[in-house]
């Protein structure tokens, strides 16, 4: 990367890469020569060759990609071919991406926010571990700078956009709960016809002596035949018997527990409906074809549309936030699952017994309205707990530890000690290496500690006379997956030091107010020193 009046990115590690693109050259010479030699495309060699030559394609595309911006602004694309532009004038603002892999791996790149609201992606500078962090930051922070000279950014603030964020997009989950829904359409669909299905063959009689071979295949017929050999399929394999002569079939597949019972050389009696083999019948052991129940088919398909409630309920939340910001953490939908694991403990047993619907019995039908009015009652109270709540900014608190506008906040006994799940988000003297989990309150100065009590082991004393609440605010995308959708972050200002605190909505406010007393309890210790005025004491500016 260079930096100045114009910044250019490529790939790091190049090395590995060409490589790939070596190996592939050479896989495209092999089948090239094979294919002159013998003149045979259905060769292992020509189609290794070509699969290496498609793959060396691909890694050279990825070798000569590059990333650049100038005065006019960024462009980016492989160097093989034309490369796009934006300009800086259609640039809305920079923002980072946060893409995560299958085993949890965070990928940091930049995208590029259009002033028509469309996003592009810029497959270059990418972070895929701490070591890489230095050189994303320092290129993100040099084309933020050409954006700022050249162009005309919206905000000065860094938008992270993650998986949790109103930004985020809610395209994968919606295409989930459709592709759910439509499973659960095919499976109801089906329910009518495994269930005559199965009143067919429970109803089933042996055929007459006189009934005429086109209408053999409603009643049983029955036929002896000799087992051949037996086949036990392993793990998933089908299990097979296969008949002597090949009378009346070749081979049956069934069960393994069934191929088990058989021997060769058993005797046995087939008993077939609607053209096929459905029951064989030896001395020492029966095998029967499994009829799937129509209840069981109406599970299946409630299962499936319960399945698609969870993504639509993501859905669901993503609309109710989009007039967020796009870095905002969204609540989360678990409020939404839990009343879908409740609903199926009383829906799945029902379609088992009344596939069909309910019937006119009263009992059935006021299983169904009760479990309906309960499953609507969790739904108002899922809908309640995730409303999207804006903070109130704490503005004054008076050192008796009332919350003024946000409420009263309670006060602790002389003595007693309360611990609070809070987190400091910034490594500070007070919490090096980011190691507080708690803040603790009561007997002493606020403290941060890595435990929730009782004790106040390993406690670092917060110095509340030195900072400053700029402002209360929903989670982002920058504060991390470690704070939870449902606290609030406040904005610190620690002797001209940026320090958010996260903590849940009441304990933040609790929080606050506590270190505004402690801060105004260190003015008057500070102004009442002999030799000291009262003016040249610490002020303490938690709540100015």
């Amino acid at each position: 990367m260079t930096v100045g009046q114009e910044v250019s990115v490529r790939p790091p590690r190049r090395r590995p890469l060409w490589v790939c693109v070596g190996a592939g050259a050479a896989g495209a010479v092999l089948a090239a020569g094979r294919l002159v030699y013998s003149g045979a495309f259905a060769d292992w060699w020509v189609g290794g060759g070509l699969l290496a030559a498609l793959v060396g394609v691909a890694f050279l595309h990825g070798v000569t990609l590059e990333v650049g911006a100038d005065a006019h602004g960024v462009r980016y694309g492989s160097q093989l071919r034309r490369q796009r532009s934006i300009p800086w004038d259609d640039v809305a603002d920079l923002r980072v991406h946060i893409q995560y892999g299958r085993h949890g791996e965070e990928y940091f790149r930049v995208g590029v926010l259009l002033r028509d609201g469309r996003t592009r992606r810029l497959p270059l500078p990418v972070s895929g571990s701490r070591d890489d962090r230095p050189d994303f930051d320092a290129t993100l922070d040099a084309l933020r700078a050409l954006h700022r000279r050249h162009g005309n950014p919206e905000s000065d603030h860094l938008a992270v956009i993650s998986r949790r964020t109103a930004g985020r997009g809610a395209a994968g989950p919606l295409f989930l709960c459709l592709l759910l829904l439509a499973g659960a359409g095919l499976a109801a669909w089906f329910v009518p016809v495994t269930g005559a299905t199965k009143e067919a063959w429970d109803s089933a009689v042996p055929c007459a002596a006189g009934t005429a071979s086109a209408e053999r295949g409603a009643c049983l017929t029955t036929r002896p035949a000799v087992i051949a050999r037996t086949e036990v399929g392993r793990a998933k394999q089908p299990s097979r018997l296969y008949f002597a002569d090949g009378r009346p079939v070749d081979r049956l597949t069934v069960s393994r527990e069934g191929a088990q019972g058989f021997r060769a050389g058993d005797r046995v009696e087939l008993t077939l409906w609607r053209g096929q083999v459905r029951v064989v019948a030896a001395e020492h052991h029966v095998w029967r074809e499994h009829f799937t129940s129509a209840g069981s088919v109406a599970v299946l398909a409630a299962g499936l549309a319960l399945a698609a409630g969870y993504p639509g309920a993501r859905v669901l939340v993503h609309r109710r936030g989009r007039r967020l910001p796009d870095d905002e953490v969204l609540p989360s939908a678990l409020p939404f699952a839990g009343v879908l694991v409740v609903t199926a403990l009383w829906l799945l047993p029902f379609c088992y017994v009344h596939p069909m619907g309910p019937p006119a019995s009263p009992g059935p039908l006021a299983w169904a309205a009760a479990g309906s009015l309960g499953t609507l009652g969790l739904l108002v109270l899922a809908w309640r707990a995730t409303r999207i709540r804006t903070p109130r900014a704490a503005t004054t608190a008076p050192a008796s530890g009332t919350a003024g506008a946000t409420g009263a906040v309670p006060r602790e006994a002389a003595g007693e000690e309360v611990f609070l799940a809070a987190r400091f988000l910034e490594s500070t003297d007070y919490n090096p290496n980011r190691f507080g989990t708690h803040v603790v309150l009561g007997d002493g100065p606020p403290a941060v500690v890595p435990h929730p009590g009782p004790g106040r082991f390993a406690a670092r004393p917060v110095p509340a006379h030195r900072l400053t609440v700029k402002g209360v605010r929903r989670p982002r995308g920058g504060d991390g997956d470690g704070v939870p959708r449902g606290w609030h972050v406040a904005e610190l200002d620690d002797a001209g030091e940026p320090v958010r605190l996260a903590a849940a909505p009441a304990d933040l406010t609790r929080i606050l107010h506590a270190l505004g007393a402690a801060g105004a309890a260190t003015d008057t210790g500070a102004a009442g020193l002999p030799g000291l005025p009262p003016e040249r004491g610490p002020r303490s500016c938690l709540f100015d």
